[in-house]
């Protein structure tokens, strides 16, 4: 969501309430609260803090503490200041801390800079931060936290990065016009002709790039597979079927 949407996310309470919804997806006592600000007191465990509870406070707190990070230049100042604001307020029931720690990552990803993984950070130095934050308004272990969790997401982002190989821009360029040209395929039990595939790149493709997206799209056929298949949003079902109409 925060990758292929960047150019429409933000600091906004409609980029919020969907990321709260993508991550809370059945962890929810009540459905209907998944990507819903909190319309009831919630207790912390583990502190005696006890959050905002009328509805209408937490709405317009809310309001303002996405206002407060949209006007943040600096991008790590913008996560960090997510990652002590929004859990403080706990504007939804349950999911609060997730929220912040992916919400973090947009001003990164934004400003094409590393993104922030949680992956390797002892949890509780993370929780006695967060604590720290709840009942003394410190930030200064929850800051080197983040701090040193940023400097290991670095390390692990560039080694993951040296063991791959550069995808080609136009991959990148038309890596949605891909996968529906070879649902097309797939899912219409199509044979991947050059007639086929020439169709297919003049729908999907710009007419400089058409006989490259033809080549990628040739290509991409050539090597799908029943272990490839999720890649291209399609089912075995269907992927099952296409092969046997080939034969």
């Amino acid at each position: 969501m925060l990758i292929e949407d960047a150019d429409e996310v933000g600091f906004d309470a409609f980029t919020f309430k969907n990321l709260h919804a993508v991550l809370s997806q059945d962890l929810m006592r009540d459905p209907g609260a998944s990507g819903r600000l909190r319309r009831r007191p919630v207790d912390i465990s583990g502190t005696v803090f006890h959050p905002l509870a009328m509805p209408q406070l937490i709405e317009d707190c809310f309001a303002l503490l996405l206002d407060k990070a949209a006007a943040i230049p600096d991008p790590f100042e913008q996560a960090f200041f997510l990652m002590v604001q929004l859990p403080y307020l706990q504007p939804f029931e349950y999911v609060n801390k997730r929220v912040s720690r992916i919400g973090a990552n947009i001003s990164l990803i934004q400003q094409n800079l590393c993104p922030l993984s949680f992956i390797d950070v002892p949890e509780r130095a993370y929780v006695e931060g967060t604590l720290g934050v709840y009942e003394l308004n410190q930030i200064e272990l929850l800051r080197d936290v983040f701090v040193w969790a940023y400097e290991r997401s670095c390390q692990r982002y560039l080694a993951i990065t040296q063991t791959m190989v550069e995808p080609g821009p136009l991959k990148i360029k038309y890596r949605e016009a891909l996968i529906q040209a070879v649902q097309a395929v797939v899912k219409g039990l199509r044979q991947p002709s050059q007639a086929v595939i020439a169709e297919l790149a003049r729908d999907h493709a710009a007419a400089a790039d058409q006989a490259a997206f033809s080549e990628i799209l040739a290509t991409a056929l050539q090597q799908l597979h029943e272990g490839s298949i999720a890649r291209y949003r399609l089912r075995r079902s269907e992927y099952m079927a296409w092969q046997q109409a080939q034969a």
